[in-house]
């Protein structure tokens, strides 16, 4: 039985949620800052859940999000620790995260680390390929300018 696509609507205080099973692509973008957390990412994670079970042998986790709250940081989390324990070691998660150009051009190499850290942390030891690419985006959410964090 193949897992069917999840999509949410966003609103002025929740994220946009695509995710796509045949595609391996999985996005959240907007803003995170619900009430109530769960009532989103419970679901998430639920179908996350389902979905490294039987994953594409790429998947593309899209964090395009201008600003989440921690409910949402915590949620968030659990969701990519989840992707991190796909067993194949064939497979990869491409985890993708946008920046404002202007926080991404202040940023160093020492500070991106730092930024990156918590994901990293997050995931552990990952049983599956890993690689984050980071992009800086203009105020209309163009990519102006990419990079590739190798872990």
């Amino acid at each position: 039985m193949e897992l069917k696509n999840l999509f949410i609507e966003p609103t002025a205080k929740t994220p946009q949620v695509d995710l796509n099973y045949p595609s391996g692509e999985l996005i959240i973008s907007g803003k995170s800052i619900p009430e109530n957390a769960a009532i989103i990412y419970e679901a998430v994670l639920k179908w996350v859940t389902e979905y490294i079970k039987n994953p594409r042998p790429t998947t593309n986790l899209r964090l395009n999000l201008e600003y989440f709250n921690t409910a949402s940081a915590i949620w968030l989390a659990k969701i990519v620790q989840t992707l991190g324990s796909i067993k194949d070691s064939e497979y990869t998660l491409m985890i993708h995260l946008y920046f404002n150009i202007e926080d991404y051009d202040n940023m160093e190499a020492e500070d991106l680390k730092d930024e990156l850290h918590p994901i990293i942390h997050m995931i552990g030891v990952p049983t599956v390929s890993l690689g984050i690419k980071i992009y800086g985006t203009d105020d209309r959410g163009e990519i102006i300018k990419e990079s590739m964090v190798l872990i």
